[in-house]
C-alpha cells in the first residue's frame, strides 16, 4: 500500500511546481531512490527535463524523458511506467494515476490555482475512499 503526501505550496504559479518536483526527486535520488515525475502533457514533461538541469545551480540530477527508451535514476512522461523500478511518484498531473498502486510513495504536488486545486481535492477523496489516508504537508 503506498504512502501518499499532498504537499500544499503557498505559491503560485508553474515554477513553484516545477521547482518543488526537482527538489524532491533531487532529495530522493541523492537518498538512492528512484522516481518517476508524471506531467499532463509532452510539453510540462519538456519543461521539467529543462528545469531538472537550471532549477539550482551546481545541481545534477540524472535523468531521461520517458520516451527516450533509456533508464534512468528520474524519469519524466505523461503515461504510466512499465516496470517496478522507480518506486516514488511525483504526480503533476490533474488526473489520477491509472496504475497508482504499484508504487511506494506518491507525492501530490498542489500550489494555489483554483483548478488544480479543485483536481487534487478529487485525488484526495478517491485515495480516500479506497482506503488510504493521505497526508497533507503545507510548504512554504
Amino acid at each position: 500500500m503506498p504512502r501518499i503526501d499532498f504537499y500544499l505550496l503557498d505559491s503560485d504559479g508553474e515554477e513553484a511546481r516545477l521547482d518543488t518536483a526537482c527538489r524532491l526527486v533531487e532529495k530522493a535520488w541523492k537518498q538512492g531512490l528512484r522516481s518517476y515525475l508524471r506531467a499532463d502533457t509532452t510539453a510540462e514533461a519538456q519543461a521539467l527535463d529543462t528545469r531538472l538541469w537550471t532549477f539550482r545551480k551546481l545541481s545534477f540530477v540524472p535523468h531521461r524523458l520517458q520516451q527516450s527508451g533509456r533508464d534512468a535514476p528520474v524519469l519524466i512522461g505523461t503515461t504510466a511506467v512499465t516496470d517496478d523500478t522507480h518506486p516514488l511518484l511525483v504526480n503533476l498531473g490533474r488526473a489520477l494515476p491509472e496504475d497508482f498502486e504499484r508504487y511506494q510513495r506518491i507525492v501530490e504536488i498542489v500550489d494555489p490555482d483554483t483548478e488544480r486545486r479543485e483536481a487534487s481535492r478529487v485525488r484526495y477523496k478517491i485515495y480516500r475512499d479506497r482506503g488510504y489516508t493521505p497526508g497533507t504537508i503545507k510548504l512554504k
